[in-house]
């Protein structure tokens, strides 16, 4: 399960905690599920949703309004 989807967007937004330091082969499959199902992953930490929500929203407008890689 995602933390946040936008299907409009194509885009899947996971909020990060510091155990995700510890799981990156976990995050790197979670990356290519989404991504064979055509979505984008942003990733950002909760610290920067708690802190910098502002530079969390600007993250995610960036993402929406470019294209895709």
């Amino acid at each position: 399960m995602a933390d946040f989807c936008c299907e409009a967007a194509r885009l899947v937004v996971e909020v990060d905690g510091g155990q995700h330091g510890e799981s990156i082969e976990a995050d790197e499959t979670r990356r290519e599920f989404f991504g064979r199902r055509g979505y984008r992953v942003l990733r950002v930490w909760n610290s920067d949703v708690l802190e910098n929500v502002d530079g969390v929203v600007e993250e995610i407008l960036r993402c929406v309004t470019s294209p895709s890689p």
